[in-house]
């Protein structure tokens, strides 16, 4: 994940942004979904098998070949079943926070992708990400309004009520940052379409487990219900679809920092689609913890 070379194109710069949007939509239309019937494990589901499908498909369009070492056919099951466990558990956070809110608590995953090296790899931290980390943290209590002044319920109130969700984001956030680091030791030199293809096969398989165990399917109760499912599954599908088919050409790398703008585009989408509001110290956090991440994730690296 090497910081690219020189400034990306005004097209390019777009297209990341317009990612962006349409993964914070992604998230807002789950939402919509949770509130009329959908239960997580369906939603992870029906978006990881159509991303799937399509990812696959583009695949053999593309004839990529695609053969696997050992090491690889340990290591990228294990992948899979992490970033299944990440979709399950940021799906949950969305259910049970603000979207903005969730998806700012997952954004704690370069915090947790430091620790991981550490711990797994022996590497110490970059200094850049140990003048971050702090920053991160106080934005996100910022964000999550901590001791509850924002909301008037005091800090034992607000954690009953954003507890669960907040649980729920980090533990996102830490399997992902695992997920990113054993990617980047065990599975680097896989073709990241082919790795791709395999994680959402693997995370799909995980959430059909998960709705196999709670006796089936939770499908919408309403036609909005419809409406959200049918939506996460396009725009996330179609986001993962751009990043395949535009980004290469336009020599941008997929997981470019500039798409951590993502809860700056959910907050403002929530507040339109579902009234979700927050107070005003609350997107001061919010803008600590992406500019934050997104500074980490720009610089340039030795």
């Amino acid at each position: 994940m090497n910081a690219p070379a020189k400034a990306i194109s005004g097209t390019a710069f777009a297209t990341l942004l317009l990612i962006a949007l349409m993964m914070g939509a992604n998230h807002v239309a789950a939402r919509v979904a949770f509130n009329h019937g959908v239960d997580v494990a369906t939603a992870v589901v029906f978006r990881s098998s159509v991303t799937a499908l399509v990812i696959v498909g583009l695949l053999a369009m593309q004839g990529v070949r695609v053969a696997f070492t050992a090491r690889h056919k340990r290591m990228l099951p294990a992948i899979g079943l992490l970033i299944g466990v990440q979709s399950l558990c940021l799906y949950s956070a969305v259910a049970r926070l603000p979207v903005a809110l969730a998806l700012l608590a997952f954004n704690t995953y370069p915090i947790w992708t430091a620790l991981w090296s550490r711990l797994l790899y022996k590497q110490r931290p970059e200094r850049a990400m140990l003048v971050a980390m702090p920053i991160i943290l106080l934005g996100l209590a910022l964000a999550l309004d901590v001791f509850g002044a924002a909301s008037g319920l005091g800090a034992a109130g607000q954690w009953a009520r954003i507890g669960a969700g907040v649980a729920f984001a980090l533990a996102a956030a830490g399997t992902f940052g695992l997920a990113l680091v054993v990617t980047q030791h065990e599975a680097g030199d896989v073709d990241g379409r082919v790795r791709t293809a395999t994680t959402m096969v693997m995370a799909g398989l995980v959430a059909l487990a998960t709705v196999t165990l709670q006796g089936g399917f939770h499908l919408p109760d309403a036609p909005a219900g419809w409406g959200g499912l049918a939506a996460l599954t396009f725009l996330y599908g179609t986001a993962f679809t751009i990043m395949f088919t535009v980004l290469p050409r336009l020599g941008v790398v997929g997981n470019s920092a500039i798409m951590n703008v993502e809860p700056v585009f959910a907050l403002v989408l929530a507040w339109l689609v579902l009234g979700q509001s927050i107070a005003p110290v609350q997107v001061v956090g919010a803008l600590i913890v992406v500019g934050a991440v997104m500074t980490l994730g720009l610089r340039k690296r030795t």
